[in-house]
């Protein structure tokens, strides 16, 4: 037994063991989807099993043929363009590839710069780092079985907060602002910038970058094509904002409590709690403070998002992850943690009973549930933290 768990140990230290798990299950996840077919309603049209995938690739197309990116295209693909134009100049690279070749490439891309981002994370050693990759394995491959930028918005946040903490905000800022550009939601690693100094160099690299982006997609299109895209993206985050709660905040108080309350003042609440532990200006020198401040902010940009879905929750999983590697390992934590990862990545598995799944599980949002509990945890753990005299919570 003791033999296993050095091997064990030693499998989960070692780096090049850890990228060659992700880089094998990212390919997996890519041949599976070349394979598969999908048919999202009775006697609807079949998809190839790689729709968010072709969703993307298609929309650089839409882009530089003049066409409407917010609109369906049932013929094509299922579902809408949810993405910045910007987004869609981005995956124009993938067009010039083979699907076969481009599927793959994505889910690459995907879950190397999250395995990179994790081992550029200050203050944990491999084995710790190894633990947050193992612990977000099954959320990483839940994302890129359906294709999605969320390991890739992951990544980039981390890498932000390795690069800030390296004293680089040029290169952090482009890592916040192009999540933004991908997801709104990234928009929020933005208040990580509080923790550092040089804030008004780092809010001139925001400008910078935000410009940067904003414009790329005047290379093919025109002015008067870009502000109608605009202004479809824009109406259609609103028609879709009315439209889902998600696992979220808002979908939690829905289904336990049946309050349908107004979803800007549940965001307002919980950006007024994200925000209340930066008054702690003090506590910004300490690194297991910051990092609990990375942990928060990986946490809400997912249960404060009423799109959330499963697929999302790597986001969130990699916070929580964070925050149980570097916290102390007793019971209350534990339990907390075993909690989460039972209901967020394990409930949606074959693992996790089918009719529970289906008669608790989804309809009691159980996936966000923990999470909520985490996210709250780590706040009290923020506004209760003492520099000089570690409680014993954090």
């Amino acid at each position: 037994m003791k033999e296993v768990k050095e091997k064990l140990v030693q499998f989960v230290s070692n780096p090049k063991a850890i990228v060659a798990l992700f880089a094998l299950l990212a390919l997996a996840a890519g041949i599976q989807s070349l394979l598969g077919t999908k048919t999202y309603e009775d006697g609807g049209i079949t998809y190839n099993g790689y729709n968010n995938y072709t969703i993307f690739v298609n929309s650089f197309h839409h882009l530089v043929n003049n066409q409407d990116l917010y609109i369906l295209y049932p013929q094509e693909h299922w579902d809408l363009f949810k993405y910045t134009p910007s987004f869609a100049v981005f995956f124009g690279f993938f067009g010039f590839f083979p699907d076969w070749f481009g599927v793959n490439l994505w889910n690459l891309l995907n879950a190397l710069l999250l395995v990179a981002a994790v081992y550029l994370l200050p203050g944990l050693d491999n084995l710790r780092k190894g633990l947050i990759l193992l612990i977000v394995l099954i959320e990483t491959m839940t994302s890129m079985q359906n294709g999605q930028s969320n390991a890739l918005i992951a990544g980039l946040i981390l890498l932000s907060f390795g690069l800030l903490e390296r004293d680089k905000p040029f290169l952090a800022t482009l890592c916040i602002i192009a999540s933004a550009f991908i997801k709104l939601f990234g928009i929020v690693a933005l208040a990580l910038l509080l923790l550092y100094p040089k804030k008004t160099k780092s809010a001139l690299y925001v400008l910078f970058w935000t410009v940067v982006f904003a414009l790329l997609p005047l290379i093919f299109v025109d002015n008067e094509q870009y502000l109608k895209l605009i202004a479809s993206y824009f109406r259609m985050l609103s028609e879709d904002y009315d439209a889902s709660m998600g696992y979220s905040v808002m979908g939690w108080l829905k289904a336990w409590f049946s309050i349908d309350i107004d979803k800007n003042m549940v965001v307002a609440s919980g950006a007024l709690a994200f925000m209340l532990p930066f008054a702690k200006i003090k506590s910004y020198k300490h690194l297991d403070f910051r990092m609990l401040i990375l942990s928060s902010a990986l946490i809400w940009m997912v249960i404060f998002n009423h799109k959330a879905e499963s697929p999302t929750f790597v986001i969130a999983m990699t916070g929580l992850a964070i925050w149980f590697v570097q916290s102390p390992k007793n019971t209350f934590n534990i339990l907390l943690f075993a909690v989460a990862f039972v209901f967020v990545s394990l409930s949606p598995t074959d693992i996790f009973p089918r009719q529970l799944r289906e008669a608790f599980v989804k309809p009691y949002v159980m996936k966000a549930f923990p999470c909520i509990l985490v996210w709250g945890f780590i706040l009290y753990s923020q506004l209760t933290y003492k520099p000089d005299e570690k409680s014993a919570i954090v």
